[in-house]
């Protein structure tokens, strides 16, 4: 379940923070939270498949880890604009 290349280049183009940022915090959670949106509607439709369902858990898991590390780094209000962006609670 990976993202397409058009989806993941949009994700980067909309959560960047220099023409040459990739890999900055604020773009790994997007894109983590993009890959985390689209496992979990395969889950809904196959719910025995506990392979990918193990893999959502530690993508979420590592998301919460970036989001905290972002949170002492960056503030926490950057945080909170982009989990506000994301939808995130």
């Amino acid at each position: 379940m990976s993202l397409s290349k058009e989806k993941k280049e949009e994700v980067i183009a909309k959560f960047r923070t220099s023409d040459s940022d990739t890999g900055s915090p604020a773009v790994q959670i997007a894109l983590l939270t993009a890959k985390i949106e689209d496992l979990a509607s395969h889950l809904k439709n196959t719910q025995k498949d506990n392979h990918s369902r193990r893999g959502l858990l530690g993508m979420v898991g590592q998301r919460r880890r970036l989001l905290k590390y972002m949170s002492e780094k960056e503030g926490a209000e950057a945080t909170d604009k982009l989990k506000k962006d994301l939808g995130l609670s």
